[in-house]
């Protein structure tokens, strides 16, 4: 009998082992792996310091709230410091862990990663930088870039500049100063394309990384050139040091319009402050501010866990962004286990459920963004801000501008491999 009952207890043991084993099993296919990768100690870290704590704020949002099918979201972050070689390190290993979906940081990682995801069929997301090109989901099907592009945010910006000139440009001398390097050169043929088409003059002033020197670029733009209109794709420091060197040269802001990555409260606090980038125009993809519904729930999350809210909420710009991206994604993710009915989705379902969001707005933080097969950007919307007072003001409703031109572009580049 002894014997009899130390098998049976024995069996028993085992079969709850084994139970134990397969719901831990369970509790581990109910977990979805992003692969976060940012610079907050390189040239572009202004950026980085806010923009990805946004994006895990936003994930934690979404765990803490039960709020993606009884998933949970894993994502842990690698430091790559805006450099290529730890980002193409930090892919192989978040592929190796089951990453499904991962927010690319910069245009040159981008460039780098694109085959590597399209082989894997994993989702890459790039707003508002990257490759303009990959618009087009048919040639690039695993990289989106759901805001508006470089090839966008360019032709929004003469638009803008053709505005505030009166509704002509012929004979109009503009400026386009760049952060030299494949991210800063990329809207130079669709502003050449409207060079063309609405007669101005285009020069361009590349700036050498890292951007910190930039007084010899000015003094040509102000003094020798002579711009009606600047045009500025800076990222990292220099936008703040550009904003100084405009003003110190006595050019009024109001004639500059700086691109997405030079729009930041950090870049203006940077240059000295509000007071200092007076009329400075900004170009945002996302809305600046605190007045939105998401920004108010996650600081409720924070102080139900009785934290502060992060500093860096108060760069809105970029914390923002981060929300947005993050956001998008666990959208696609949703409708990804929408398509599977609850079943772990892989990298191709996450594109699929990309592929279908549209009328996407997060309580009005963006226009409604449409996602399709063939529009991975989502319409290339964009809106102007001005710095006013002691915050930015917006000056314009949501636009996108020569499409047909953008278009032209995104479909004569060459696929970037």
């Amino acid at each position: 009998m002894m014997r009899i009952s130390t098998t049976a207890l024995a069996l028993t043991v085992g079969a709850a082992t084994s139970l134990g084993l397969a719901v831990t099993a369970a509790a581990q296919e109910k977990k979805i792996v992003i692969g976060v990768t940012c610079d907050r100690t390189g040239p572009t870290q202004i950026v980085g310091t806010v923009l990805c704590p946004a994006e895990h704020d936003y994930f934690d949002y979404v765990n803490a709230n039960h709020l993606l099918d009884g998933y949970t979201i894993d994502h842990q972050e690698i430091e790559t410091g805006y450099k290529v070689p730890p980002a193409v390190e930090a892919y192989q290993r978040q592929k190796q862990e089951g990453a499904i979906i991962m927010p690319i940081y910069g245009t040159p990682q981008t460039h780098a990663l694109n085959e590597r995801l399209e082989q894997d069929k994993i989702v890459g997301t790039t707003p508002g930088f990257g490759i303009a090109a990959s618009a087009d989901g048919q040639k690039y099907p695993y990289l989106f870039p759901i805001a508006a592009s470089y090839f966008s945010q360019g032709a929004a910006a003469v638009q803008f500049v053709k505005d505030q000139l009166g509704g002509s440009l012929k004979g109009k001398k503009i400026a386009f100063i760049y952060y030299d390097n494949p991210a800063g050169t990329e809207p130079i043929p669709v502003l050449k394309d409207l060079a063309d088409a609405e007669g101005f003059e285009l020069r361009t002033f590349a700036v050498p990384p890292p951007g910190v020197e930039l007084n010899a670029q000015v003094l040509d733009i102000t003094q020798r050139y002579k711009a009606d209109f600047v045009i500025s794709h800076l990222f990292g420091r220099s936008p703040s040091v550009s904003i100084k060197e405009f003003k110190a040269n006595g050019y009024p802001l109001s004639k500059v319009v700086g691109l997405v990555w030079a729009s930041g409260e950090a870049d203006i606090m940077a240059a000295g402050g509000w007071g200092v980038a007076q009329g400075y125009n900004t170009m945002q993809f996302a809305g600046a501010g605190d007045d939105y519904p998401i920004r108010q729930e996650i600081k409720a999350m924070y102080q139900k866990e009785g934290k502060q809210p992060p500093a860096g909420m108060e760069n809105t710009v970029y914390y923002n962004r981060g929300l947005l991206n993050a956001a998008i994604e666990v959208k696609a993710l949703s409708n990804a286990l929408e398509l599977t009915h609850g079943a772990q989705p892989t990298g191709t379902d996450v594109k699929k459920g990309m592929e279908e969001i549209h009328d996407f707005t997060l309580g009005g933080l963006v226009p409604p963004l449409e996602i399709t097969p063939t529009d991975h950007e989502g319409g290339g919307w964009v809106r102007i801000f001005q710095v006013k007072g002691n915050g930015l003001v917006p000056v314009t409703d949501w636009f996108n501008a020569y499409r047909d031109t953008v278009w032209q572009q995104v479909k004569a580049a060459e696929k970037t491999q």
